[in-house]
């Protein structure tokens, strides 16, 4: 008899502890948690491969920054290329902080789905030099790219694993198309 009115007891505690719980949100239900996998930096190929995983996603989705700053060497740079409005071509200086400050509502609100569709790699020792010819799209649908162009990306491996050390693009135009040579081949 004891027993059967302990179990009572604690159902009837358990179920009131469970009503007042707020039921979730769709947005908390649909919350990723963002982790860092470290075994993505142990191969050149992880690394590359994981700095466009990072980058991407549809609009209203949100990125693995955690990841993205664990790609990078604590002093490097993300150097975005190009012409301003008054036709002159200008570089810019980013940490990874601050690549995702000027940039993160941007990607979230357009959506930027860029793939790789060509590399050429030359290594030596433990640095590495990657150009990486890529399209971006706004929503994995998409079957048309909106914009392409040529990531330089220099490496260094300090012997437990790859990192970034300068990420260096550039987006093709009229006036400079991506050269056939870092086009994917025809088979």
């Amino acid at each position: 008899m004891k027993t059967r009115l302990i179990f009572l007891l604690l159902t009837s505690v358990s179920l009131c502890l469970n009503a007042q719980k707020k039921p979730k949100t769709k947005t908390e239900k649909t919350k990723k948690t963002f982790v860092i996998d470290s075994s993505k930096v142990l191969t050149l190929h992880k690394t590359v491969k994981a700095l466009y995983e990072v980058i991407s996603a549809n609009k209203k989705e949100n990125r693995n920054w955690k990841q993205f700053r664990f790609l990078f060497y604590p002093s490097a740079k993300l150097i975005p290329s190009g012409y301003n409005e008054d036709g002159v071509y200008k570089t810019k200086f980013l940490t990874p902080d601050e690549y995702i400050k000027n940039s993160e509502n941007w990607l979230k609100l357009n959506g930027f789905i860029e793939k790789e569709i060509h590399r050429d790699v030359n290594t030596f020792g433990n640095i590495a030099h990657v150009f990486s010819t890529y399209q971006c799209y706004h929503d994995t649908k998409d079957k048309k790219p909106f914009m392409r162009g040529i990531n330089s990306i220099q490496l260094l491996n300090d012997g437990k694993r790859w990192w970034i050390l300068n990420l260096y693009w550039a987006q093709e135009t009229e006036k400079h198309p991506i050269p056939k040579a870092y086009l994917p081949r025809k088979k």
